[in-house]
């Protein structure tokens, strides 16, 4: 469905209704389209892809990995230890180093 910006101004809340109702509104300025109107539910991109059957969704959640202590040994617990934030800062530095290199 198409509408101009001007009856979009002028009727802005039933356009809205339309869209939130599931229609996808095409505003369009002097004939041309210049921008798309869509409820927030069908905006997702990825229930969409879903739902088409193109994306699948996991079947189990990614495992979280231990980050190395200073001795490069894992934390143990399966989850990252707590870091004093001047420590976190040390460790990110350098990784943006080697990345760099």
């Amino acid at each position: 469905m198409e509408v101009s910006v001007s009856a979009l101004r002028a009727e802005l809340k039933s356009w809205i209704e339309k869209a939130r109702a599931g229609e996808e509104v095409v505003i369009t300025e002097r004939g041309v389209p210049v921008a798309r109107l869509s409820g927030v539910e069908t905006a997702d991109l990825v229930a969409g892809l879903v739902r088409d059957g193109l994306l699948t969704p996991a079947a189990t959640e990614r495992p979280v990995h231990a980050v190395p202590d200073a001795d490069g040994a894992g934390s143990g617990a399966g989850r990252p230890a707590a870091r004093p934030a001047a420590r976190q800062t040390s460790r990110m530095s350098d990784l943006v180093r080697r990345i760099r290199r």
